[in-house]
């Protein structure tokens, strides 16, 4: 049993969190180019693939809970699940400012200052985000 519960985390892991830090690293690219369809499609697999996300910490958290022997209580299981939250909230404010950049570009006005705005906003927290990744990557692999 724990042995498919960690291929479960690892398969979630690889086939989610990949593929959602590709689409908001390539989110910017379509709202400097205007390519509304493109930033919809960004939008929905960002949404998509946030939620199968969710996968990762909860087969994780039950392989912690299966394993037993106070695994959970350890410092970088308690520091991986903290950043994995934030990193849950930094999606959801992704989301909402590529529906805002959907929007902006949408409307018909020409004033797309509001678009720029959330251009900015997504590239650094998705930066953020790819760090928050790689520390949680490095916690899960080095301590022991």
């Amino acid at each position: 049993m724990p042995s498919l519960l960690l291929w479960l985390h690892i398969g979630f892991a690889i086939f989610t969190i990949g593929p959602v830090t590709a689409a908001t690293m390539s989110a910017p690219r379509a709202i400097r180019t205007k390519n509304v369809p493109a930033l919809q499609f960004i939008q929905r697999i960002t949404r998509i693939y946030s939620l199968g996300s969710l996968g990762v910490f909860v087969f994780g958290l039950v392989l912690g809970i299966v394993l037993g022997d106070g695994l959970l209580g350890r410092w970088y299981m308690t520091a991986s699940m903290t950043l994995f939250i934030v990193a849950a909230v930094m999606l959801v404010i992704i989301d909402r400012d590529l529906r805002t950049a959907v929007q902006a570009l949408s409307s018909e006005s020409a004033d797309d200052d509001d678009a720029k705005v959330q251009n900015g906003r997504i590239a650094a927290i998705s930066g953020l985000l790819s760090v928050i990744w790689l520390v949680i990557l490095f916690l899960m692999v080095v301590p022991e």
